[in-house]
């Protein structure tokens, strides 16, 4: 494949503009969907399939940026922001505490895949084990730890994730008040 419809790359970046509100990322997705049309063009085999599988390249990526968005909302893997909400902070704390708590192997299965961003597949090499196996300890890491930040919280978010209501419902031990004391 050589030369990108200019039809159809307007089609792609109108598709994603529907499903991104940030123009920024928009415009990235896009170049980021076409860079892998090229990379991979040689792995379709039907050819008359582009434009399905074009489309699906652009659903795949729309979906790796909101899972990469969803990651950075949690606090599990956040870059530092000078303007972060004060609630914002409060949860990311105690999401590092409580993910601490958890009890092995999901500890570590949380720190390696969040934290440090390994594959569910470099898990399961490096723990012996199969690839469903180490994705089943993983997600079975992050349902303890949201089930435990919903027995201690009550959360509500915006549309974009910022955290709006964070009430306590019992003490968890993570110093959150200390972190609201030293910001009023």
């Amino acid at each position: 494949m050589n030369a990108i419809p200019q039809d159809l790359y307007q089609k792609i970046k109108q598709y994603v503009g529907h499903k991104v509100r940030n123009k920024e990322d928009v415009q990235d997705i896009v170049q980021n969907v076409f860079v892998k049309v090229q990379l991979h063009s040689g792995e379709l085999r039907e050819t008359e399939k582009i434009i399905g599988w074009i489309y699906r390249i652009t659903q795949n990526s729309i979906t790796d940026y909101y899972r990469l968005r969803k990651k950075e909302q949690l606090g599990v893997w956040v870059e530092p922001e000078e303007d972060r909400h004060l609630f914002n902070e409060c949860v990311e704390q105690c999401l590092s505490v409580l993910s601490n708590q958890l009890p092995e192997p999901y500890k570590e299965a949380l720190q390696l895949s969040e934290k440090e961003n390994i594959s569910q597949l470099e898990l399961a090499e490096r723990w012996g084990i199969s690839y469903s196996g180490a994705k089943s300890r993983v997600q079975r890491a992050r349902l303890l730890l949201k089930q435990k930040m919903e027995t201690l919280y009550h959360i509500k978010t915006d549309a974009y994730g910022n955290v709006l209501v964070c009430e306590d419902r019992g003490p968890c031990g993570c110093d959150s008040s200390d972190t609201l004391k030293e910001n009023n």
